[in-house]
């Protein structure tokens, strides 16, 4: 799954990386490296301007609200239960589906975490005890360096209860699609601990590499097993790495986040 990511690059950033034509200096936001459900985040996606008369696709950097709430739903308080769309049914959903044929975005981060679920903790949840040991969280990030481009769905929302000049009536928010999470040998792997990222979790965002994101961003590709092709999740390119617990709480966040451990901290998981 993804329940949280740092994005620390700024739009002129990522206006070279993704190739953006429009953003909107107001929409700025400032560094994240605790980005958690609810919040509003960075997303690339390809759709004409609004009022312009030349009705190409233009790409665009937005900020958007992460949890996904579908454009039939009778208000948006399930949009943090649907941060995550799963790549194997994200086409059948009702959900997802329409946003899948025709508004896909990339949302950019440097990485994201996880906490691992060790077999201790397996074995205390079977077990029923209510006090558990304390889990390890590990960044996984692209080896290189380079920024990871995670597969998302964007959709929109409008609140009939506002009239249609009001800031608020319209909601943008998106999700992340998860894949399976890799089996093989990490491209570098922590000294002790997972070697891989199904050690870490059985889920993780699917990334998608530089050769797919026009495909991927392009909204006149609407046919399902064409789009499905493109889901298939790079192999051998991540790194992950133990951190601070202090990336469990919400209210901590800054680039300390991202430091890296020699090994698991006392008193946690594997």
């Amino acid at each position: 799954m993804c329940g949280r990511y740092a994005s620390s690059r700024g739009p002129e950033d990522l206006a070279g990386i993704f190739e953006i034509e429009k953003w909107e200096p107001e929409e700025a936001l400032e560094p994240d490296y605790n980005v958690a459900p609810t919040k509003e985040v960075y997303a690339v996606l390809d759709r004409p301007l609004k009022d312009a008369e030349d009705r190409r696709p233009v790409r665009q950097l937005r900020k958007l609200k992460w949890g996904l709430v579908p454009s039939w739903a009778k208000t948006p308080e399930g949009g943090a239960r649907m941060i995550n769309a799963r790549a194997e049914t994200v086409h059948e959903k009702p959900s997802y589906r329409r946003a899948f044929t025709t508004r896909r975005c990339v949302l950019p981060a440097d990485g994201y975490y996880e906490w691992v679920t060790g077999e201790a903790e397996r074995e205390l949840e079977v077990e029923g005890k209510k006090k558990r040991p304390r889990k390890q969280p590990y960044f996984v990030t692209p080896a290189d360096g380079s920024v990871f481009a995670m597969a998302g769905l964007y959709e929109f929302w409008r609140d009939k209860t506002l009239p249609d000049e009001h800031p608020l009536a319209w909601w943008v928010t998106c999700s992340v699609i998860t894949t399976e999470a890799e089996t093989a040998p990490l491209a570098v792997g922590p000294k002790e601990g997972p070697q891989a990222l199904a050690d870490i979790h059985p889920r993780m965002p699917l990334m998608l590499t530089p050769d797919r994101w026009d495909a991927w961003l392009d909204p006149a590709r609407t046919d399902v097993d064409d789009l499905r092709s493109l889901l298939e999740p790079p192999h051998g390119l991540m790194r992950a790495y133990p951190v601070s617990t202090a990336v469990s709480s919400v209210k901590n966040n800054g680039p300390e986040l991202l430091k890296e451990l020699e090994g698991p901290e006392e008193g946690t998981l594997f």
